[in-house]
């Protein structure tokens, strides 16, 4: 079976459009402070309700969805994220505001788990490859997202984000009109399993566990160094802001390539062998970041960036692979829980800096890839090139 790159081109492009609404949340903060007079924790409080709702609760919709045929989530959870975005510029309170962006979470929430589960129909045979189309279209929301938002802003003021409805309302259309094509699988699939599904096994449990604890460091690294390369450069080595600008988009940047680069390796290689080499050879890599100087270092960190990150929809199709009768529920951990905790990393991570400074936070983040590779030498051995055991 080939890969289906209409299907997952249109599923891509709804994936962009909801998370669209996520990237852009953190750039509208100085703005809402402003317009009704917020504190930072406030404005703080905003940010972490919009997280909280759009990652951590996504594994109960994954739950449902395993349960009940919710493909009418595609069409619709898109427009909700967009719809409680678009509204929170002309909020009058901070209460209401709080509201809009639970409502826009709870969008991005309800779509993840949906949109994976019917995005691993149409990824024939080589699973990471056909997963990587579907996953990079949300990287690419979370990166136009500022953009988006700050250009509305600036043209119409904070009131311009009524036009984050429309890519909601486009995308909700074409989603709507493609259906009932794009969830005939899943239905069958569903048919075929109803009644099938038994209680994890303490086996089934452990893997998992096991998974979402290597997503999870995975997560603290790429985090920590988004969060704390600027903190590095500019607060500890006094250096150009602008610099350390370019060092994290350049980290980000490589690694939507890493993402695209990396899933047909894995499909050729195998996911587990292609998991534990990436992250053994990430570590010294960091360390080599660490220790050089020069235009060179922005060739090591988007090579670490590239590593990194092109193991995302490895882990996805690894899950999806040992529990394929609960695709929902592992979509929803290993994209919303696992990586919604792996943000708790930056405040632990924030505690090491307070505590013995910077250059001994990034000496931590370098030696978590290490764990992680540890922990993936205990994953289930494939079957083949890509199913799981």
């Amino acid at each position: 079976m080939k890969i289906n790159i209409k299907a997952l081109a249109i599923l891509s492009a709804t994936h962009l459009v909801t998370d669209l609404n996520q990237g852009a949340l953190p750039v509208l903060l100085p703005f809402f402070k402003e317009a009704l007079n917020l504190s930072y924790t406030m404005a703080g409080v905003i940010l972490m309700c919009g997280n909280l709702t759009s990652s951590v609760i996504q594994p109960a919709f994954g739950y449902i969805s395993d349960r009940r045929h919710m493909g009418w989530l595609l069409p619709l959870a898109p427009f909700i994220a967009s719809l409680g975005m678009s509204i929170t510029g002309l909020m009058p309170s901070y209460f209401s505001l709080l509201l809009c962006v639970v409502v826009s979470g709870i969008g991005v929430a309800s779509f993840h788990p949906e949109g994976f589960k019917t995005a691993h129909f149409f990824t024939g045979e080589k699973k990471a490859t056909g997963m990587s189309i579907f996953y990079v279209g949300g990287n690419l929301g979370i990166s136009f997202g500022p953009i988006c938002a700050l250009t509305l802003i600036t043209y119409f003021g904070l009131k311009g984000t009524l036009g984050m409805a429309l890519p909601g309302i486009s995308m909700g259309i074409i989603s709507l009109l493609s259906i009932s094509w794009l969830t005939t699988p899943v239905r069958t699939a569903f048919t075929q399993w109803k009644g099938e599904r038994s209680p994890l096994s303490k086996k089934e449990i452990s893997f998992l566990i096991l998974l979402i604890s290597v997503v999870i460091m995975r997560s603290w690294v790429h985090f920590g160094l988004v969060t704390y390369i600027p903190f590095f450069y500019i607060d500890y080595l006094k250096g150009d802001p602008l610099y350390a600008g370019k060092l994290v988009s350049t980290y980000l940047i490589a690694g939507i390539l890493g993402t695209i680069a990396g899933s047909p390796l894995a499909d050729r290689w195998g996911h587990k062998k292609f998991l534990s080499t990436t992250l053994l050879l990430t570590t010294p890599f960091l360390i080599l970041f660490y220790n050089t100087e020069g235009s060179i270092i922005f060739v090591i960190l988007a090579v670490s960036g590239m590593m990194l990150s092109s193991t995302f929809t490895v882990t996805i199709v690894m899950a999806q692979g040992l529990l394929p009768r609960h695709l929902g529920m592992v979509s929803g951990l290993m994209i919303g829980f696992a990586i919604g905790a792996g943000g708790i990393g930056v405040t632990l991570l924030g505690t090491i800096a307070d505590h013995w400074g910077i250059p001994m936070c990034l000496k931590v983040i370098m030696l978590l890839p290490s764990i992680a590779f540890l922990l993936s030498l205990f994953l289930p051995s494939p079957k083949g090139k890509t199913d799981i055991t």
